[in-house]
């Protein structure tokens, strides 16, 4: 059972409302953790603005997962391994590929750069060296990308912490979380 209410579109608020609406229609459903952040309107907008500019960038949508698959077992959220394990493959990623990301890697060196480079970032709490900086920009890594991977750190370290904190129920097929 969550700590944090789970807002129901049956009890919303019609700003709410309006909000679980939308992303019904576009994901065909409501994840448990979008519900939690509705409590808030104004930080679900939030969460969805930075979700919707960040996809939008030029980071390859299978390193987006990867670096949610390594961040959600580093910071050891069940809920969001389990959701990005299912939106990993619905992304592409095989199981090879998404247990090579939880572990922080890939076969692909590009991908691993970036994942060593978020790995450190989140460890580091952002300050990362500038031989860290020259690495990831040696494995092809532009500027664009350098700051979309911060992005997507940060984003995925906020729902990693909403899920933790709130308990929230995993409504994707449950993957164990393996901590070493």
């Amino acid at each position: 059972m969550s700590r944090i209410h789970v807002v129901e579109l049956s009890t919303a608020t019609p700003e709410q409302k309006v909000l679980l609406e939308a992303i019904q229609k576009q994901l065909g459903m409501v994840p448990n953790f979008l519900k939690v952040f509705a409590n808030s309107p104004a930080a679900l907008q939030a969460f969805l603005g930075l979700h919707g500019v960040a996809s939008a960038g030029s980071l390859d949508p299978l390193d987006r997962e990867r670096i949610a698959l390594t961040l959600a077992q580093q910071n050891g959220c069940q809920y969001c391994v389990s959701a990005h394990t299912a939106i990993g493959r619905k992304t592409g990623l095989s199981d090879e590929e998404m247990a090579a990301a939880r572990e922080g890697t890939s076969d692909d060196p590009t991908s691993a750069a970036i994942l060593k480079f978020a790995r450190s970032l989140m460890a580091r709490h952002g300050e990362v060296s500038a031989l860290e900086l020259t690495e990831v920009r040696s494995a092809g890594v532009d500027e664009a990308q350098i700051v979309e991977v911060i992005t997507h750190v940060g984003m995925n370290f906020l729902t990693n912490i909403l899920g933790k904190a709130s308990l929230v129920e995993i409504d994707f097929p449950s993957v164990k979380l393996e901590l070493a």
